[in-house]
């Protein structure tokens, strides 16, 4: 067990203090509520965090909203639009415009001001907080990892493919297999739930697409989804879906539509985000075919660049909280090695096993992930390898390849811009792909992307680019 950053249980509370959180000591709680997704067992994990943080002098009571997965976004929006105010907000999308009307506070002071979160993040959360101060979320760079069972790997007869060339005939062949044995040539090479960023996370760097902001010919800044590579890499996909190699119906398939049809053997590769994601697949795989294990797979050229201008999903507190403080309190809790030991390891007897200092995984921690945060390794780790070697691997390919974007974060006015310009282009993607354009329509798609706020996002990025 090695806790680097192991703080006296007197700090914490000091700090909390020190935040203006005297308040938080007193003998009735603070109750903070915290909108987040669905979780399984939340109360219960909820529970133990307040009696941990009790036991440290912080007196809080944690009431959480949960939504469904389906929809959270919306649903989110919707709630906040109506003038409801929780202390603690989980984002996946959409918090940009709620940023912009000033209603997410800034998280650089709690944080310069905390006892465990400034330390614990990973360089790309500083990078990002300095752009965007609103939301944080402590985790690995997410990279998307490609993996396939490893006994359909050795079943194809080739090695594992480093090239596009060899990708596409590895899974042209995964295609024509009937390694379920169901009788019926009927497998997927590959599937990319409801659009195709799970494809473009793989092979973005075969097309020349190294980058969110491209220099075109005459050395101008172009969006790399009107450039030569787009097209290259859509005719690449259109391939795909005409020849049977990519699911038909990834546009309608949800990410639980995709989980079920890998452990089902009606598609062959996947791509999860790096870390335990990786691990759930491994386990739900194994609980379908137990002597079953996953391979990584390489990416033909690396992997897609990581935005690091702004989190893509994460928590932000209210900016109308009356609790501030316990709001941050939680969230600072949450990366102290007692609230990362809550977090990360599960529940003791069911996902490990402890003697002493020695502790033991057990299989049920492949589907434990952390609902808070996963912390930078030279800050803290758990006691165990709480990861199987593949989703270790996952890990360590996502840093090798780790490219960071030149994207930026989109001033609020330009807002209407960035959607229009965004669903015109998912749109337009799926009829390319699908066959219903033909790729003689690229220079209307090209002018139909500039009239749909494409425009006005090149002339805003050639000032910021250029500077």
């Amino acid at each position: 067990m090695s806790f680097k950053h192991l703080l006296a249980a007197g700090t914490a509370l000091a700090a909390i203090t020190g935040l203006g959180g005297a308040a938080l000591a007193q003998d009735e709680p603070v109750t903070i509520t915290i909108i987040n997704h669905e979780s399984p067992r939340i109360e219960e994990q909820l529970a133990r965090i307040e009696a941990a943080m009790a036991e440290k002098g912080i007196n809080i009571d944690i009431n959480q909203i949960g939504l469904p997965n389906a929809g959270y976004p919306d649903a989110l929006s919707l709630r906040l639009l109506s003038g409801e105010v929780p202390d603690i907000i989980y984002f996946q999308g959409g918090d940009a415009e709620f940023a912009a009307q000033g209603i997410l506070e800034d998280l650089r002071p709690w944080i310069a001001q905390s006892t465990y979160l400034k330390d614990a993040l990973w360089p790309h959360n500083e990078v990002r907080l300095e752009n965007y101060p609103y939301l944080l979320y402590v985790f690995p760079a997410r990279t998307k990892s490609p993996v396939i069972r490893k006994d359909w790997l050795e079943q194809t007869g080739l090695a594992a493919p480093t090239s596009l060339d060899e990708w596409t005939e590895f899974l042209r062949v995964l295609s024509d297999s009937d390694y379920d044995g169901n009788g019926t040539q009927d497998t997927y090479g590959i599937i990319a739930p409801d659009n195709t960023a799970e494809l473009d996370a793989i092979f973005n760097q075969s097309f020349g697409i190294s980058s969110t902001w491209l220099a075109d010919g005459n050395g101008e800044w172009i969006h790399s989804r009107v450039s030569d590579g787009e097209r290259e890499k859509l005719e690449y996909y259109r391939m795909l879906y005409a020849d049977g190699i990519l699911d038909r119906e990834f546009i309608t398939s949800n990410w639980e539509i995709k989980e079920d049809k890998f452990y089902t053997g009606r598609v062959a590769i996947v791509a999860g985000t790096a870390g335990s994601v990786v691990d759930t697949y491994r386990t739900k795989m194994q609980q379908v075919h137990p002597d079953s294990e996953l391979a990584l797979l390489e990416p033909p050229d690396g992997l897609e660049a990581v935005n690091i201008a702004k989190e893509e999903r994460g928590f932000a507190i209210h900016a109308m909280s009356d609790n501030k403080e316990a709001a941050f309190a939680f969230l600072d809790f949450m990366a102290s090695p007692e609230g990362l030991m809550i977090d990360s390891m599960g529940y003791e007897g069911e996902h490990y096993t402890r003697d002493g200092d020695t502790y033991e995984v057990l299989p049920e921690m492949g589907l434990w992930y952390p609902r808070y945060w996963t912390v930078n390794p030279e800050y803290w780790t758990p006691p165990v390898d709480l990861l199987s070697s593949v989703a270790q691997a996952s890990l360590e390919q996502g840093a090798r390849y780790f490219t960071p974007d030149n994207a930026f974060v989109w001033p609020g006015e330009l807002a209407a811009n960035v959607d229009a310009a965004e669903q015109y282009y998912r749109s337009s993607v799926y009829r390319f792909v699908s066959g219903e354009w033909s790729m003689d329509q690229w220079d209307a798609y090209v002018q139909g992307w500039y009239d749909n706020g494409g425009q006005a996002m090149t002339d805003y990025a050639r000032t910021v680019l250029d500077d």
